[in-house]
C-alpha cells in the first residue's frame, strides 16, 4: 500500500481542518497519482473536499468508526481489520492512503511506499504525518530537484520501507 502526503519542515499537515498550503504543481502530482487508484481516507478528511464529495476517477474507501455513517459513491469501513480484507482485492501499489492524521498513523504500518511533497517551509500546523526521516524503517529512494511556487519552495520524496535484512532460516 502507498501514502501520500504534503509535510512541512516539522511534518506538520493541516491547521484547522485545512492543508497548511496549497500548491498547485503538488495537486497536480496528488492527481495523477491516485487517479484511477483507491484511495483510503477518514471522515474528516472526506469534509474538507469540495462539498464533502468523494473524488472522482477514484475509488473512495471511507474509514469512520461511526456505524452509520455512509456516503453516496464511497465504500464506508469501520476498522482496520476491515479495510486490510477490502483492500486484499486489489493490487498494493493501486491502494493509496491519502489522510488525515490518525488514518495516516494507523495505515503507516502497512504501507511500503511513501510519496512525500516536502515543503522548506514551517507552518503553525495541529495535524502531523510521522517524521520518515527519524524512522530506521524508511529510506528515501527518490527524489526531484528543488521545485518552487512563488516563494515556496519544495520536493517531491519517495520513501521506501527497507527490505528485511533476515534471511528466513526454515524451522527443523
Amino acid at each position: 500500500m502507498n501514502i501520500i502526503a504534503a509535510v512541512d519542515r516539522n511534518w506538520g499537515i493541516g491547521y484547522r481542518g485545512r492543508l497548511l498550503v496549497s500548491i498547485p504543481n503538488d495537486q497536480r502530482h496528488f492527481r495523477e497519482e491516485t487517479i484511477g487508484k483507491v484511495v483510503v481516507l477518514g471522515r474528516r478528511t472526506l469534509q474538507t473536499f469540495p462539498q464533502g464529495l468523494p473524488l472522482q476517477g477514484r475509488r473512495n474507501i471511507i474509514l469512520s468508526r461511526d456505524k452509520g455513517y455512509q456516503v453516496k459513491g464511497a465504500t464506508v469501513l469501520h476498522s482496520v481489520e476491515e479495510l486490510l480484507r477490502e483492500v486484499e482485492k486489489y493490487p498494493p501499489e493501486e491502494v493509496y492512503c491519502i489522510g488525515g492524521e490518525s488514518v495516516y498513523e494507523e495505515l503507516l504500518p502497512y504501507c511500503d511506499t511513501a510519496h512525500i511533497t516536502k515543503i522548506d517551509q514551517a507552518y503553525e500546523a495541529d495535524a502531523h504525518f510521522p517524521n520518515l526521516d527519524r524512522d530506521p524503517e524508511w529510506e528515501v529512494t527518490a527524489d526531484s530537484d528543488e521545485l518552487t511556487y512563488f516563494d515556496i519552495a519544495y520536493t517531491f520524496m519517495k520513501y521506501e520501507r527497507k527490505k528485511s535484512d533476515k534471511i528466513a532460516v526454515p524451522e527443523r
